[in-house]
């Protein structure tokens, strides 16, 4: 079973009015402000890359601390905010966290920077 915070599906679809199509009022720019924040550090956005590169779209925490050179307990911090800005998805297995990024939030927030698409719309479930 795949788990995402309270938040997501609720952020990814409010957050992400396009930027360029007039003022945002002010709880959608918070909201698309804290996806900006979580995407504003270097090793944040290297871990969206190691996960996207895994060949099976995932990334177990124990694979992804060699390749930013932190310890477990930092990138686990990291992963915490890219889920709770709703980027990823994190699955318990056991004692370990496996991360799956969501494709539909990352080009939802490339889509709010981009006055040629259309507004975002929420994903519905099949």
């Amino acid at each position: 079973m795949t788990a995402t915070s309270p938040a997501t599906r609720n952020e990814i679809g409010v957050c992400c009015s396009r930027v360029t199509a007039g003022a945002l009022d002010i709880a959608a720019a918070e909201r698309l402000a804290h996806v900006f924040k979580a995407l504003s550090d270097p090793t944040r956005v290297r871990l969206l890359s190691l996960i996207s590169a895994a060949p099976t779209g995932e990334a177990c925490i124990c694979d992804l601390t060699a390749p930013v050179a932190l310890s477990q307990p930092t990138v686990s911090h990291h992963m915490k905010l890219l889920t709770d800005a709703g980027l990823v998805t994190r699955e318990q297995r056991g004692k370990w966290a496996y991360y799956r990024i969501v494709d539909a939030a990352l080009s939802a927030v490339s889509n709010t920077l981009d006055p040629s698409k259309a507004p975002f719309r929420e994903p519905t479930d099949p």
